[in-house]
């Protein structure tokens, strides 16, 4: 998955259990889909809490940062109630999300790579952000991305 494919449709349930779907996500503006390895791990904490810390400049313009990984309805929950999160938390426990939008780890205890996707309301994807070890990238990337976007 790469600037410029149609992300593929997907419905997945989210930390309350709720089933939802690209497209329903998608009525209400741009989608900034971001895979992260592991609820609760440092590294996922800290780049999930920054999505949490700029989600108005997200609500500015017009768009939501939705998050997934491999865990369980249960875990995303407590993830999400842990830290305040306010926003989608989708559980992809077979991977079948991660690896239609190839993010899927072949041999890994962490089985999703992370990975953001900037996903407009056409499911056209405008940005991709990939960073292992910058946890705050993706969200500050994927701002800059919408600003530009806003701009044009």
């Amino acid at each position: 998955m790469d600037i410029g494919d149609i992300a593929p449709d997907f419905t997945l349930a989210d930390e309350t259990g709720e089933r939802r779907s690209l497209t329903g996500l998608l009525e209400s503006g741009p989608v900034v889909l971001f895979f992260y390895p592991l609820a609760m791990s440092a590294g996922c904490t800290v780049e999930a809490c920054h999505f949490r810390d700029v989600a108005a400049e997200f609500a500015a313009l017009g768009a939501t940062p939705v998050g997934i990984s491999h865990d369980e309805v249960e875990r995303q929950a407590e993830f999400a109630a842990k830290h305040s999160l306010g926003y989608p938390l989708l559980s992809d426990p077979d991977g079948e999300v991660s690896a239609a939008f190839d993010v899927k780890r072949k041999i890994s205890v962490l089985q999703t790579k992370r990975k953001t996707f900037v996903i407009d309301t056409d499911r056209k994807v405008i940005g991709a952000v990939k960073s292992e070890v910058k946890m705050n990238a993706h969200a500050d990337k994927a701002l800059e991305i919408l600003r530009d976007r806003a701009a044009a």
